[in-house]
């Protein structure tokens, strides 16, 4: 399962070598980024039947293309990435957060939320 920060050291870490090393009973689960992934290794590895098959919350490129041979496979599950419900999200981005974070800022504390470029994350 692939639930990690797409960095440049993180770039297609699923490749036919993961592929190559999995049970063809695995499954290959990404609920990160589409770029973590070589889709075209794993429709190779999908129909070699070197892994058992794959539930991908994100693509690389998102949408993927109506033509793309993940598709018909019928060993991939394909969902639209949608990590947040409004009840979960809404509250992450409302006015009372960044209030908050305005405050945090004027004070000199620590914001809530911060992205480290430099991480990627």
């Amino acid at each position: 399962m692939l639930a990690l920060a797409l960095t440049p050291e993180t770039e297609r870490v699923a490749d036919a070598a993961l592929f190559e090393a999995m049970r063809p009973s695995a499954w290959l689960v990404n609920v990160a980024r589409g770029g973590h992934v070589d889709h075209d290794a794993l429709l190779r590895a999908l129909e070699t039947g070197s892994i058992g098959g794959a539930a991908l919350d994100v693509t690389d490129p998102e949408p993927l293309p109506d033509d793309h041979g993940l598709w018909r496979s019928d060993r991939v599950l394909i969902t639209p990435h949608v990590g947040n419900t409004p009840e979960m999200g809404v509250p992450l981005l409302a006015k009372k957060r960044v209030e908050a974070n305005v405050r945090r800022f004027v004070l000199g504390d620590p914001l809530h939320g911060i992205v480290d470029a430099v991480a990627g994350y």
